[in-house]
Formats: structure tokens, C-alpha cells, sequence
């Protein structure tokens, strides 16, 4: 058996997380802390557990194998080194942190310390992408020219019931978040199409607060890729209904999916008429269950480091593109050294 910390609750997932910890075999909640005591206790009364207030005191415990983050986006770096450095594996909440630096250091640790580290991309779990990918593989496109993703909620807007939106007021802080929706629900777009897309090469980012001066409430991305195709990334906290969507354009096909409904027009198939695929591939393992197999029996898991990179990669680019209004090359980022 797995004994897991929770690190924090900050984050909107992490009731989530810890759910699918208790439906795991292998895993079990040890203890938890929070950067808030009162909320920390309050969470650990519910599940059960024990809490303690000293991180120190958790991360250097022999009996705790594992730690699921949960953290402010800002602490990930300090929490997963400290982690590593007391040969915790480290399950944490997307993006693994703030800059491709800061990720190196966490890298470095977890390699010398031999550890499992996973973090939370989990539409590379599920079937439409899956189908996208088999899509491109077998040529059923051509050659890609164009990718576009968008995810989007109305998480930033005023209701009666929740007059500042329905997010918790920290996610509007960037001290803690590092921005807002793009680092944040934006990051699925981008994991996404750096999967389907290939190699970021560079940005061009319109990030624009709506009702948080400081923070972007929506923004679009458009992303050049190594491998020639153009993205288009889309996230909001200000659009009410938006589903998510996924298009892949190419010489030959287009793909296009809305919610989880799939359509393919392809020189290819069906006589190059629009249809929906009827045999689906089966969903992968969740992150976390891919994490947990990962230690316990040593399987290889579909969530790379690379797509943790990437991901941050184009987080980093689209806010210096944002903050100098121009467009960014990121090659001089891919290499940066860890302290």
C-alpha cells in the first residue's frame, strides 16, 4: 500500500484527487497539510485523518511514500524539491510550475532522488484524443496545417449566488497562481495541441482581463510549431456555455470534436464525406491510477515529462509575449539549466 500526504486544498481539484486516492487499491491517505491550518484540519476531519501543520514534519515521515500537491502554483517548486530531496513520489495538479527553470530543478531532484513524478493532464487519457491521434498517425489527414482548442467556462462570472464567480477568490491572485486562466484552464488547449501539434517553436499571446486587473480572464494563443502547423488556443473564465472544442485541419481531412462527439471528413474515408466514428479507442488509466502503477508495479506511464515541459514551455512565452506585446521564440527556454 501506497501511504499518501495531501499537500494543500488550495486548488479546486484537489477534493477530486483525493477521491480518486480512496477509490485506488493501492493508495492510502496518511495525513494532510495546508498552508491554512483551519482549512487543512477542517478537510482531514471530514476524510478522517490526521493533519499536521509542519510540511517538514510530513515530507520527512519514513512511513509517507507519496505526495499528491495541491498547493498555490507558486509553492510547487519549493514543495515537490523538498518532496523529492525526502524520496516522496510526487503526484501534482497541472502546470508543474511556473517556469521551464523552475521545472529543470524539480526534474534534477526527482531523478537523483529515483522518484515517480506525474502531473494532471488528463484529456491525454481520454478517447477523442486518442482518435485525433490515430487520425494523424495513419494519415487520414495529410499533412497538418492547423490545430485549434478551446476550453472554456463561466467561472469568473457574477451570479447570485456567487457574486465574485464561482472560482475560489485565490484563483485571482497571481502571487499564488502565476495568472489566471490561461496558466490555469488554459493549459488543457495547450498540453493538447503540443501533443497532436509536435515541438513549440513560438507564441503570440492576447491575454485580457475582463474583471481582474493583473490577471487574464480569457486569452488567445497562437502557437508555431516545429513541424509547420499553426495553434490556436482559446480559454476563458467569462464565457457561459462555451464546450470545449478540438479541430485539427490538414491537407486531406479535418477532424473536429465538440464535447466528446467526434467528426471526420477525410480523402481517405467514407468517400470524403463528414461521419462519426462509431469504434472509439478504449480511454487510458487516469493520471493519478497511471501514477499509482507507476510506483507500485513499475508500469510505464502515457504522461510524459516532456508534456509537463512543453506545457509550461508555452505558459512562460505567452506571458512575456502578453507583457513586451510581441512575438516570442522559444527556443532560448528549452535548455534553460536548474540552479
Amino acid at each position: 500500500m501506497i501511504k499518501t500526504a495531501l499537500l494543500s486544498k488550495w486548488h479546486v481539484h484537489a477534493v477530486d484527487y483525493a477521491e480518486q486516492a480512496q477509490n485506488q487499491e493501492n493508495l492510502s491517505i496518511h495525513v494532510i497539510w495546508d498552508e491554512d491550518e483551519e482549512r487543512g484540519r477542517k478537510w482531514a476531519q471530514e476524510l478522517g485523518v490526521s493533519f499536521d501543520p509542519d510540511l517538514e514534519n510530513v515530507l520527512g515521515d519514513p512511513e509517507i511514500d507519496a505526495v499528491i500537491v495541491n498547493t498555490p502554483t507558486s509553492s510547487h517548486k519549493d514543495v515537490m524539491v523538498a518532496a523529492a530531496r525526502n524520496k516522496k513520489h510526487i503526484f501534482t495538479e497541472k502546470v508543474l510550475a511556473l517556469t521551464v527553470e523552475e521545472c529543470n530543478e524539480i526534474l534534477a531532484e526527482v531523478e537523483e532522488a529515483g522518484v515517480q513524478l506525474m502531473v494532471s493532464l488528463p484529456r491525454l487519457t481520454e478517447d477523442y484524443y486518442l482518435y485525433a491521434q490515430q487520425a494523424l498517425d495513419k494519415g487520414w489527414l495529410g499533412q497538418l496545417t492547423m490545430i485549434r482548442c478551446r476550453t472554456a467556462h463561466n467561472g469568473a462570472v457574477s451570479s447570485e449566488q456567487h457574486p465574485d464567480g464561482w472560482l475560489p477568490p485565490h484563483f485571482f491572485e497571481k502571487e499564488q497562481t502565476g495568472g489566471g486562466a490561461f496558466i490555469d484552464l488554459g493549459a488543457h488547449p495547450i498540453y493538447l495541441a503540443n501533443r497532436l501539434a509536435g515541438t513549440p517553436q513560438a507564441v503570440t499571446a492576447r491575454m485580457q482581463p475582463v474583471f481582474h486587473e493583473g490577471i487574464d480572464d480569457q486569452a488567445v494563443v497562437i502557437v508555431d510549431y516545429e513541424s509547420g502547423p499553426l495553434g490556436i488556443l482559446e480559454t476563458s473564465f467569462v464565457s457561459a456555455g462555451s464546450p470545449f472544442q478540438l479541430e485539427l485541419y490538414g491537407t486531406e481531412g479535418s477532424l473536429l470534436v465538440e464535447q466528446k462527439e467526434v467528426r471526420v471528413k477525410s480523402i481517405h474515408l467514407n468517400n470524403n464525406e463528414w461521419f462519426k466514428p462509431e469504434d472509439m479507442p478504449e480511454p487510458l488509466q487516469m493520471p493519478l491510477v497511471q501514477w499509482a502503477y507507476a510506483i507500485s508495479k513499475e508500469e510505464e506511464p502515457t504522461i510524459t515529462v516532456e508534456d509537463a515541459l512543453n506545457l509550461t514551455l508555452v505558459n512562460e512565452g505567452a506571458i512575456i509575449s502578453e507583457n513586451e506585446r510581441r512575438r516570442v521564440d522559444l527556443q532560448p527556454f528549452k535548455n534553460s539549466p536548474a540552479k
